[in-house]
């Protein structure tokens, strides 16, 4: 069987290379990406390995290429993507791309301290000039600075003396008014900037630690400054502060200092204000060029290296994962050539040899490499060919567990029945419309959203599995079809087949009529397809009528999906040459199921095709039995009872007969699946203690369910050499316990079909008839906008809670119908998966792993 049903036949082989063509063999099995390579240096530090100083400087490349990266994306430069992977550079090549990565990073460095220290100093000027600014107009409101010394110094001794009141005399007050006279009592004063929102503290700080002997003038700089070092918009205030005495001048200047801020000169006489001012202008004039041309040469050598950074990246991604590779090898004693081992698949391996004699010509080696095939017992790694449409469904099995090797793969199944059971419970053809319509756009836009790389989460998933939104859509709109539903509401195609048969008054006079199928109100052939549109507008028995129909046929699909479960089983089975699980587990099972729950389906179709309204007496539709209340009889062994009147017990002749032969077969079935395995294997233990010796050809398989999957590796078969008695009859009777009880509760768990069914119409309906209706209900143009508006409010939650809400429930419990119901009944998924060394792989993730598997 292919392998788009089975995962690839894998082979361990023994790879030899030349220590000089190694590197170039290792980058074009990197470019194929089919060889998983072995650690054979499991014991060995990473730091002890031969090639860790190559991995190092590939290291010290990749921190210089994430600079480069990080102030290209600072200042907004975009970065040439071609889409395209140059190979592998040789090793010589290395010390050209560290030079080259050097060079840019020291211009880069240099031209950024530069800029900063120009930032720094047309800070320092901006500010200054604010300061000469607003100090002048401090000055000029007070007159001049002799006025507003001696304004300042009485403010100051008021301040002082109304502090000091209560602990000094007249005297001393005197002495202090007195004071004012002397010239070395002139107040002094520091101007500076401080950042506006410490600036409330830092007035409290000087008020309280001066105990107010300062005065205190402040204001705002309108327009923000830059900070030099981190490119942050900084809002500040400049300051003034007058005082007296060097104490104060001390404590002033270390409250400043403390509050971080930057302190000025700033001169007395307002001619050497204004020369200052002046110069400080000329300055920062210069600076402006100076800066302006720092940045266009740093603009210059960002736009040259975001040319080239996505190809050094790739470059230097791919020479790493190289020598993270070649550091897995073994050296052989004479120290030339290196040794690996490697699972590749089994059919590729022609191309991987292909593959090695171009690195070996490249390399210009003159001795071939050697790839020789391994023997081994140990399982290999699972791996299943995908392309860009099959690879989300196979992630969805991988995601609840990675196949045994050679195991059945459900992948290619869940392509026709995921969708499916998603669209009975979304059927409509309104929002199955929206959803396909959604993904058919992310499939014809691939490339450039694919392209377009991108760390939203939500996004990536809805991307990743654009072609399961589009089949679900497409379903969807099929069982809508068939539901006759779109957006709660029905398409007359085809013409109902009920008519009214009741004259207008009594229509006109009755909120309820109810229309009979054995009458001529019904025309006596099923509506063309799909579901009658006459369904839609009844009010007393539409859920009634969808109610059983949706049921019915949620326990067939059900039952029909397991039963396809159980057959999948017997194709693992065969294929592990697994005798005693095919006799002691494939059949019973099948019999448990089919005389059971398919015998429950069959009794829906012969109620369906037996009885109905026209019929004559007794297979009219009252003397229709339940269904539930049979089932319930035939497995309690108890007599069922008539419908009605002269009604017969059942449905066809010999059915009570058939129920007690199907329930005894069921529960027959009980026994041989819980110790007909187990016992076998005792048996066969014994057999083999007599004779002396293993077991071994054939009887391997019968006893320990053991195969080599047509080679020789385990696979998905089951070991139980050297497994306990008892363990194996815990195991199976676990497993036959959870079968049988799972039977009942996994086809009861496929009424979610029917549940989320009813209840995403009964939602739609809803919405059309309390939000919809109340703008179509509207006349004139003030009800054509009112429309307009409903409208949009309908269709915002119909996206919403309908398509993305109930999408996405419907989703998960689709999802957990395969993982249980489905996968439980052949699905072991205790493999691990083919992690191939690829360079695309590497590229993607940003990373260099190797494929490695411990």
């Amino acid at each position: 069987m292919g392998s788009l049903f089975r995962s690839e036949e894998m082979a361990l082989c023994q790879l030899f290379l030349q220590s000089e063509a190694a590197y170039a063999c290792v980058s074009e099995l990197g470019e194929l990406g089919l060889v998983q390579f072995r650690d054979l240096n499991p014991d060995v530090n990473a730091f002890q390995r031969k090639f860790v100083n190559e991995v190092r400087r590939c290291d010290e490349m990749e921190r210089k290429l994430r600079y480069l990266e990080k102030e290209i994306k600072k200042d907004g430069i975009p970065m040439l993507d071609t889409g395209e992977s140059p190979e592998a550079p040789q090793p010589r090549e290395m010390i050209d791309l560290e030079a080259t990565f050097e060079k840019l990073e020291n211009e880069l460095r240099e031209v950024n301290q530069n800029a900063e220290a120009l930032k720094r100093n047309f800070l320092e000027l901006t500010e200054l000039k604010h300061i000469l600014r607003k100090t002048q107009v401090f000055f000029d409101e007070e007159g001049g600075l002799n006025h507003t010394t001696e304004s300042m110094t009485r403010a100051l001794i008021t301040d002082e003396v109304r502090t000091a009141g209560a602990s000094m005399g007249p005297v001393q007050l005197g002495f202090m008014e007195k004071s004012i006279e002397r010239e070395d009592y002139l107040p002094c004063f520091v101007a500076g900037v401080i950042s506006r929102e410490k600036l409330p503290a830092f007035e409290r700080m000087l008020w309280r630690a001066c105990r107010g002997n300062v005065f205190l003038r402040q204001a705002m700089i309108e327009s923000p400054l830059e900070d030099p070092t981190n490119g942050d918009q900084v809002y500040k205030s400049v300051f003034i502060i007058f005082f007296q005495g060097d104490q104060l001048k001390t404590r002033v200047k270390k409250i400043c200092e403390g509050f971080r801020a930057t302190l000025y000169p700033c001169p007395e006489a307002p001619a050497d204000r204004r020369e200052m001012a002046m110069g400080v202008m000329t300055r920062i004039e210069d600076l402006n060029t100076v800066l302006g041309q720092t940045q266009d040469h740093r603009h210059r050598v960002l736009v040259a290296a975001a040319k080239n950074l996505k190809n050094w990246f790739v470059k230097v991604r791919k020479i790493k994962a190289i020598y993270h590779t070649l550091n897995l090898f073994n050296l052989d004693v004479t120290q030339k050539c290196l040794i690996a081992e490697c699972w590749v698949p089994l059919l590729d391996i022609e191309t991987i040899q292909l593959a090695l004699r171009r690195g070996t010509e490249r390399s210009g080696s003159s001795v071939p490499p050697i790839l020789n095939r391994m023997q081994t017992f140990e399982n290999p790694p699972t791996y299943n060919r995908t392309n860009k449409f099959t690879k989300a469904f196979q992630a969805l099995i991988d995601a609840y567990g990675v196949a045994s090797y050679r195991e059945m793969n459900p992948a290619p199944y869940t392509i026709i029945t995921f969708p499916f059971l998603f669209a009975v419970m979304f059927g409509d053809l309104g929002h199955g419309a929206i959803m396909a319509l959604f993904g058919l756009w992310m499939i014809r836009k691939e490339k450039g959203l694919a392209a377009q790389k991108t760390d939203n989460e939500i996004w990536n998933i809805f991307f990743g599995g654009r072609y399961i939104i589009f089949l679900m859509g497409v379903f969807s709109m099929y069982t809508g079809l068939i539901y006759n539903d779109i957006f709660s509401k029905s398409l007359n195609i085809f013409g109902s087949h009920w008519h009214l048969s009741y004259n207008k008054s009594t229509v006109w006079n009755n909120n309820y009529l109810q229309l009979s199928p054995a009458t001529s109100d019904y025309e006596g052939t099923p509506y063309p397809f799909g579901m009658d549109p006459i369904w839609q507008v009844a009010s007393s028995n539409k859920i009634v009528f969808q109610n059983a129909y949706k049921m019915k046929i949620s326990i067939i699909f059900g039952v029909l999906h397991m039963i396809f479960g159980v057959i999948m089983s017997w194709h693992n089975h065969t294929y592990f040459r697994n005798r005693l699980s095919l006799i002691y587990e494939f059949i019973p099972q099948l019999l448990f199921l089919v005389v059971l729950f398919f015998y429950l389906v069959l009794l829906m179709f012969i109620k369906w095709n037996r009885y109905s309204a026209k019929n004559d007496f007794p297979m009219t539709e009252a003397c229709a039995p339940s269904i539930l209340i049979t089932f319930i009889d035939m497995v309690l062994f108890k007599s069922s009872k008539a419908p009605g009147k002269d009604c017969n017990v059942h449905m066809f002749a010999g059915q009570s007969f058939f129920q007690t032969i199907f329930v005894l077969i069921a529960l027959a079935c009980i026994p041989v699946m819980l110790l007909g395995k187990p016992i076998k294997i005792m048996q066969a233990r014994k057999l083999a203690n007599e004779e002396v010796q293993p077991i071994t050809g054939s009887s391997d398989a019968e006893v320990g369910g053991m195969s080599n999957g047509g080679g020789s590796h385990g696979g998905g078969g089951e070991h139980h050499d050297e497994e306990e008695m008892s363990e194996i009859f815990i195991h199976q009777g676990i497993h036959t316990i959870e079968y049988v009880l799972g039977s009942v509760s996994h086809t009861a768990s496929y009424l979610r079909l029917w549940a989320l069914s009813l209840a995403h119409a009964q939602l739609a309906e809803v919405l059309w008839s309390m939000v919809l209706s109340l703008g179509l209900n509207k006349e004139g143009w003030l009800g054509g906008i009112f429309l307009t508006v409903v409208f949009a409010f309908w269709a915002v939650l119909t996206v919403g809670i309908l398509v993305l809400m109930e999408g996405l429930s419907a989703f998960l419990h689709t999802l957990r119908l395969h993982w249980v119901e489905f996968q439980s009944k052949f699905y072991m998924g205790h493999g691990y998966a083919f992690q191939p060394f690829s360079f695309d792989t590497i590229i993607e993730n940003g990373t260099a792993a190797t494929g490695e598997t411990e």
